[in-house]
Order: C-alpha cells, then sequence, then structure tokens
C-alpha cells in the first residue's frame, strides 16, 4: 500500500523524502514517486529504494501526496490525478510557491490540502518549514503535516496571509546568505588570507553566530553591541556597512523576494 507519494523528484521534493526515510517515518515499499524524466527515476530507485512512475494517475491511491512540480505543469498534474471520491481522500501537501490554498482546492476539490512553504536547508534537517491549512483540514491532518515536515526542520503554523512574505524570507534568503558568506569570503583574500582560510573563517563564523543568537535566545542587535567596543576594529566596518547599505538592500531583497511570490500567486 502506498502510504506516501511525491509528484516531483526535484530538489526539494528529494530532501523532504530523504529525510522522511533516514526517519523511518515511512520505508521505501510505501512509497511511488512520479517523476517525468527517466534518469531522476532511475536515481531515486536506486537511491532510496522507492518505487517510481511516470503517470501521476498512480499516485491517486497514496494516503499523502507531497506536490513539488512548477507552478506551470499545475493544471495538467490536477487533471492527471483523478481521485476516487468513494474512497479516502489523500492529504496533499504542496510546496508551489505563491500558489493560494483557495486555486489548490478548486483544482483539487475532493482533498484536504495544506500550503507549506520549506526552504532548502531542509536538505540536512536544519529548514524551517511555514504551514497554512485549507478548509477541509482535520485535526489528525494537521498532526501528520506537523511530523512530516518536522522531519526536515522546524515548523511554524501562520495565516496564509503571510505566506507570501515566508517566501520572501526564509524562502530566498538561503541565496542572500549564501551572497554574504561569499562576500565576507572575499573580504578576507582582500585583506590577506589564503581563500580556503578564509572560506572556512567566514562559515563557521555565520554558523557559529547563528547558533549562538538561537541558544542563548539574545536580540541580534545585543550581541552586535557586545561585540563592538568603542573606536575599535569592529565598528570601522560597522560603519563601511551602513554607508553601503547592507541594512537596507536585504530589506528590500526579501520584500522583493516576497512580491515575486504574490505576482506569481496572481
Amino acid at each position: 500500500m502506498i502510504q506516501f507519494a511525491v509528484i516531483g523528484g526535484g530538489v526539494m521534493g528529494e530532501a523532504i523524502l530523504s529525510r522522511l526515510l533516514a526517519q523511518s517515518i515511512y520505508l521505501p515499499s510505501t512509497v511511488l514517486v512520479s517523476e517525468p524524466r527517466p534518469e531522476r527515476r532511475s536515481f531515486l530507485a536506486n537511491q532510496y529504494g522507492v518505487e517510481v512512475t511516470d503517470d501521476n494517475r498512480l499516485v491517486a491511491s497514496a494516503e499523502t501526496i507531497l506536490l513539488a512540480v512548477k507552478p506551470q505543469i499545475l493544471k495538467t498534474v490536477a487533471h492527471e490525478l483523478m481521485v476516487d471520491s468513494s474512497g479516502e481522500k489523500p492529504l496533499l501537501l504542496s510546496i508551489l510557491a505563491g500558489v493560494r490554498l483557495h486555486h489548490l482546492e478548486t483544482l483539487f476539490p475532493k482533498l484536504p490540502v495544506v500550503r507549506a512553504m520549506p526552504n532548502t536547508p531542509a536538505i540536512i534537517g536544519s529548514g524551517v518549514t511555514a504551514i497554512s491549512s485549507g478548509q477541509s483540514i482535520q485535526p489528525h491532518h494537521l498532526a501528520l503535516t506537523h511530523q512530516i515536515f518536522q522531519a526536515v526542520g522546524q515548523v511554524l503554523e501562520v495565516p496564509e496571509s503571510l505566506m507570501d512574505a515566508v517566501t520572501g524570507l526564509s524562502g530566498s534568503s538561503p541565496a542572500f546568505i549564501a551572497i554574504v558568506i561569499e562576500a565576507l569570503t572575499d573580504g578576507g583574500v582582500l585583506a590577506g588570507l589564503p581563500r580556503a582560510i578564509a572560506a572556512e573563517l567566514a562559515l563557521q563564523t555565520v554558523l557559529g553566530t547563528a547558533k549562538l543568537i538561537q541558544e542563548k535566545g539574545i536580540h541580534p542587535a545585543v550581541l552586535k553591541d557586545q561585540v563592538t567596543s568603542p573606536g575599535g576594529t569592529t565598528i570601522s566596518g560597522i560603519q563601511h556597512l551602513e554607508r553601503g547599505g547592507l541594512r537596507s538592500a536585504l530589506m528590500n531583497a526579501v520584500k522583493a523576494a516576497s512580491d515575486r511570490a504574490q505576482e506569481l500567486g496572481n
């Protein structure tokens, strides 16, 4: 019996699948992945021991379906995914950026739907996923949704009205942070460090700072003040960050990504 099915075997679909299997939330024999690319089907079958198909109709019998395709082909998938109305209705989890619950419930009128926005650190189980529930979601659906996405990190329930902002912040900002790490590395090289050493220092500093803020439960501004001594090196660097508009640039990047998510949903 198929307990969990994935439509779309790309990066995020694989990330969630791999964590669910690693934690034995599902066994490979109970998982089906529908993926149009033959090379991806072969990889997923060999890597994880799951069943694979290119026929979305076979997914309809699963207890839970993870929708991880491009929004552009959503209507095609909905047409193919014909669920038997006389049987148990599968839980549909959508991780499509910008696609509203109302749109999903219109395309899949028989199914209980949850809209979710995970981010790429989910690949190593350090992600955060925001979820919003559709009208037909019952407590047992919500409990299962939490169990599935906790496999890839933290889970936050938010009103759907906030999902575009979630997409702009947690969904897009891993790329922004990657640019920050890259820039810090280049700064170290500019200051005279070999690139390998600069890269390690930049990466570990960002990682350690995030852990420190999280574990101590302190505001980032408090940590900044603790590191910044009068007339010292840090305040000199901060002055240049302020001149360069780092805060404003990051704020505007999140807002732009959020606005784009809203456009995709219209």
